[in-house]
């Protein structure tokens, strides 16, 4: 008991199903049998004849009929020019007519003139130092100077001085120690005074040689310490006067920036002509440009379209965008008359689905629209694409084929009844469809013939029988 209680529960959700599926090709052919019971009922009209079409050759247009809106493919971007994220305390209202010098919109403007304020004062901190740089390096330029021509040179001339002595003093203490050997071989002088001499001159050779030293160290040694000395100070200040002008150049570019951007927060129009907000993203209920909004550098707040160069955007299904290209021919239906015009650019990357667009993946399509008065962005448009025009070829209507997983099938009008044809198709506009083999021109095939013919009804619900179901995987049902 237990164990055939899952199978018995199997068979009945398996009976469920078929149950369901066969209900609903019932109720198909109630509706066919009301249909004709109608058809019948209309009196005057021949039923054969509504209930058949004559193979024919003619034109198939195969086309893609998308709507979309007008815009200019030359807009004049007017954008937000300054820094960072500023407040709109008015703007313009979209599709208004301006002349130039009208205000188109304008920012908040107190934390700008804060930095204006800022920056005056910085430029004038910046000319201070810079000036007291120019002196620095004027005064050690003429450091180096004054040192050659005056400390350097008075040095050594005082040194030569003292040169000049001490050798004059040698050759003194020289005389004076031959005169006293002189003497103390005659035996007027003591050998002291003799030794005192000797030490004389060799005290006069010694201070000799300290000025010659001291004369080579000033001019190879002092000279050159204090030369590079004074040149680093030079150097040093140098540099410093061009990072001051460097600061002051950039201080007064601040400023300048500053106060265009003052001048920025109110934007008025170069030229006259129709002003539009930009195109809001498709999940926003509001413009991104209206009194209060916060608007940063370089995003684009209004637009000034070129109307003689107008175009309509529309979005092609990723199921037949492959059969979209440039320079098909497009027929451009506006509300008040229809335009030609061919396909300009087809996208290669497609817009992102989201809750906003149905989760439906589309391809953005220009089309250029022929210069006309009257044209205005925002315009509703429906644009027919023409994907394909076959010419002379046999044609039938899309409701007189059956698909099963067996092919295509149509039937055709015989003196021995409907005769079940199996078709070649080709391309489809969705109300006829090319026909490649199966039919011949003149031959009569019936509509819906699910609705009429029992044949196809059997086929219908033959490809509606669902596959038995084991009530165990590898089992049998003997349970």
């Amino acid at each position: 008991m237990n164990e055939e209680a899952p199978k018995l529960a199997r068979d009945k959700d398996t009976g469920q199903m078929k149950g369901l599926v066969l209900g609903g090709a019932v109720f198909i052919l109630i509706l066919g049998g009301i249909a004709t019971y109608l058809l019948i009922d209309s009196g005057d009209q021949d039923l054969e004849s509504l209930m058949t079409h004559k193979v024919t050759r003619g034109d198939l247009i195969v086309s893609v009929t998308e709507r979309g809106t007008l815009e200019s493919s030359n807009n004049t971007e007017i954008k937000c020019k300054v820094r960072g994220y500023s407040t709109v305390t008015w703007v313009i209202d979209s599709g208004a007519i301006v002349k130039p010098g009208d205000e188109l919109f304008r920012l908040d403007t107190k934390v700008i003139e804060e930095t204006v304020s800022l920056t005056k004062t910085n430029v004038d901190l910046a000319k201070a130092k810079l000036e007291r740089s120019k002196a620095d390096f004027a005064h050690a330029t003429i450091a180096i100077d004054a040192y050659l021509k005056g400390q350097f040179r008075t040095q050594m001339k005082s040194l030569e001085k003292d040169l000049s002595i001490a050798q004059t003093n040698l050759l003194t203490a020289k005389k004076m120690l031959k005169q006293s050997e002189s003497l103390f071989k005659r035996g007027y002088v003591t050998d002291l005074e003799v030794q005192g001499h000797t030490f004389t001159v060799k005290q006069a050779e010694l201070e000799l040689e300290v000025k010659k030293t001291q004369i080579d160290v000033l001019e190879r040694f002092t000279k050159e310490m204090q030369l590079e000395a004074l040149k680093g100070r030079k150097r040093s200040s140098s540099s410093k006067m061009e990072a001051d002008k460097a600061e002051l150049a950039m201080t007064l570019k601040q400023r300048k920036r500053a106060l265009e951007e003052l001048e920025a927060c109110v934007v008025k129009a170069d030229r006259g002509g129709l002003v539009i907000y930009p195109s809001q993203a498709a999940w926003k209920d509001t413009p991104d440009i209206t009194e209060g909004a916060t608007v940063r550098k370089d995003q684009v707040l209004l637009l000034m379209p070129d109307l003689s160069q107008m175009q309509v955007k529309i979005g092609i299904h990723e199921s037949i965008i492959d059969r979209v290209k440039s320079g098909l021919l497009a027929k451009i239906t506006l509300p008040d008359r229809v335009l030609n015009s061919k396909v300009n650019t087809v996208s290669t990357i497609a817009n992102p689905a989201g809750w906003w667009s149905g989760n439906v993946v589309k391809y953005d399509t220009l089309i250029h629209l022929p210069s006309e008065t009257g044209l205005k962005p925002g315009m509703s448009a429906e644009v027919e694409v023409i994907i394909e025009h076959y010419k002379d070829i046999l044609t039938l209507p899309v409701a007189s084929v059956l698909q099963n997983e067996d092919g295509n099938f149509c039937w055709v009008k015989t003196p021995d009844g409907p005769q079940r044809r199996l078709l070649k198709l080709g391309d489809t506009n969705d109300v006829f469809i090319q026909v490649l083999d199966g039919v011949a021109e003149g031959e009569e095939v019936f509509l819906n013939p699910l609705t009429f013919i029992d044949e196809a009804q059997t086929q219908v619900l033959k490809s509606l029988e669902l596959p038995e179901v084991n009530s165990t995987p590898g089992g049998s049902d003997d349970g």
